[in-house]
């Protein structure tokens, strides 16, 4: 796990499926999907809610939790999202970097999403690891759902 992988948003884009795809190369094992490298490395800060903020679009903070609106309305809508479908808060995960620091936060994630197979990365939108996974996820009929949804 990686701090530059930890979006505004409280987004971890080490889990995320554009991010394992791209840093397991899935196209060349014949996976057709989309890569991503991340929100702050590719220079986007935070691809949910940057248009939307001027503080994260001015740089004036490095993560929502530093607002004072915090959380948000459009944070609140997307957090729901991804509890109801991913397994993860966002919001959560910004009060824990909070309270418990960077570290604390990188060292939790990196257990809660260890492959129990490889000890790879689970990807949070599917459950799937990229690394010893991939015969299930070129299987799965919808990429983006964890099998039990």
């Amino acid at each position: 796990m990686n701090e530059e992988l930890i979006a505004p948003c409280g987004m971890n884009c080490g889990i995320c499926s554009g991010y394992l795809a791209l840093a397991n190369d899935v196209r060349n094992k014949g996976i057709r999907t989309n890569y991503c490298a991340g929100c702050r490395p590719r220079g986007k800060n935070c691809a949910f809610i940057k248009k939307q903020c001027e503080l994260l679009m001015n740089g004036q903070v490095q993560y929502c939790y530093e607002c004072d609106d915090f959380p948000c309305r459009n944070l609140k809508h997307i957090d729901k999202r991804y509890k109801e479908r991913y397994r993860m808060s966002m919001v959560e995960n910004l009060e824990y970097i909070r309270e418990n620091g960077m570290e604390a936060f990188l060292e939790k994630e990196e257990e809660k999403w260890r492959c129990p197979e490889c000890g790879a990365v689970i990807c949070c939108h599917n459950g799937i690891c990229y690394s010893c996974g991939l015969e299930k996820l070129r299987n799965k009929k919808n990429p983006h759902r964890w099998d039990d949804d």
